[in-house]
């Protein structure tokens, strides 16, 4: 019986050694990665982004040449002047007015740089009709006829052909590559959009206002995306919304999701909310009445909700039934931990480290057990079948075992 602990011994070994083999290149690709993977990581790494002290707009870029000296403009009444409290609310710090030409034709644009990345978004929300065809272009764009629109890092790009061709979005493709990148925290985009349910929503409906102006929409819009009076809000709070229209099967519904600074006003403005719709727009929580806006004039009543979660207030109006509509609302919910961030997430270097570890730590104990396992059930079979012949368990004193008695 001797043999027994020598297989089970001689199991964990290999065992052991099994484990330092495949967990050894598990190591390694932590620190290095395969050749595949590099090309892979090149072929899917982004396009190379101007630096941030780069000018706003480029002389040349894909044939088109600057005709003449760009306009660089800080008053942002001489980029938008229908629309600059809107351009203020979002940050608007400067901008650049360039046009350009190749081979007869000419091509018109203005950048518009505000102070962070929610800024530019909101601003390219607030300046995207919702019919526009969404465009790949910069981080996101949308066209209309000769007109492209799009958002990358904390600049807008609108810009306008004399003749649209083919190769007008690789032409702009290759300019937002040209563009400034802002570096830090002007790069995240806000957490409330985040919070508005990917489900049935249509992206290219998905609007950002960090005030009342950027909440009614442009000036000539014939599709504003602001559902409540802007003046019950809050804006000067701190709030922001989010908007978006959801195709349901009942009908298109919009949801309103506004984040407050604090739970507290947040569960005051819900009430609110809830007051102004139930009494048809005759009163408010505070006594004050306003007249329902178009989008709610239009919605169906029975389908009006108002539901609060943490620092969020989320309101849905449309043609929904109420029953999508209640469904739709329900999928609203704050979390403090992992509130979704467009972009963001992912494990950090030291969680990554130790899920490597405790993958290595279980491979151990599984090939440990899976080996001793193997040798009781190798060398007590292999005894049962002794025995079962008439035989000793063990081949210890068969005649034929060599033995050395030294």
């Amino acid at each position: 019986m001797r043999k027994l602990p020598k297989l089970a011994a001689a199991c964990f070994s290999i065992s052991i050694s099994s484990a330092v083999f495949i967990c050894t290149p598990l190591l390694n690709a932590q620190s290095q990665p395969s050749s595949a993977a590099k090309v892979q990581a090149a072929k899917s790494a982004p396009a190379p982004v101007a630096k941030a002290d780069a000018p706003l707009l480029p002389a040349v870029f894909s044939g088109w040449e600057a005709s003449g000296d760009p306009k660089a403009v800080s008053d942002p009444s001489q980029v938008d002047s229908a629309n600059v409290a809107a351009l203020k609310e979002y940050g608007f710090t400067d901008g650049m007015l360039t046009d350009y030409a190749r081979d007869g034709e000419a091509l018109k644009v203005k950048a518009l740089r505000f102070t962070d990345a929610s800024g530019a978004y909101g601003a390219y929300s607030f300046y995207r009709h919702s019919g526009w065809p969404k465009v790949a272009i910069g981080t996101g764009g949308a066209s209309d006829k000769n007109r492209v629109l799009f958002w990358v890092g904390n600049m807008v790009i609108d810009s306008e052909f004399s003749h649209i061709t083919p190769m007008s979005g690789s032409d702009l493709r290759d300019l937002a590559t040209r563009i400034p990148a802002p570096a830090g925290n002007k790069a995240i985009l806000p957490p409330v959009l985040g919070d508005l349910p990917q489900k049935s929503m249509d992206p290219q409906t998905m609007h950002y206002a960090l005030g009342p102006a950027g909440y009614v929409g442009s000036t000539g819009k014939a599709d504003p995306f602001g559902v409540l009076p802007p003046e019950m809000v809050g804006f000067d709070r701190g709030a922001e919304v989010a908007t978006a229209t959801y195709s349901l099967r009942s009908g298109p519904a919009t949801l309103t999701v506004i984040n407050y600074p604090t739970p507290e006003m947040a569960a005051k403005h819900a009430q609110a909310f809830a007051d102004y719709l139930k009494s048809g727009g005759k009163m408010t929580g505070g006594g004050v009445a306003y007249p329902f806006p178009k989008p709610l004039q239009d919605s169906n009543a029975t389908a009006f909700e108002v539901r609060r979660s943490g620092p969020l207030v989320a309101v849905v109006s449309g043609d929904a039934i109420p029953d999508e509509a209640h469904r739709l609302i329900g999928l609203v919910h704050f979390d403090a931990e992992t509130s979704a961030i467009p972009g963001a997430g992912g494990d950090t270097e030291i969680q990554k480290t130790a899920k490597l570890l405790l993958a290595i730590v279980t491979m151990v104990i599984v090939m440990f057990v899976a080996a001793l396992g193997v040798a009781i059930f190798l060398g007590g079979g292999r005894a049962a079948y002794r025995v079962m012949r008439g035989k000793p368990a063990s081949s210890m004193y068969d005649q034929d075992f060599t033995k050395l008695d030294l």
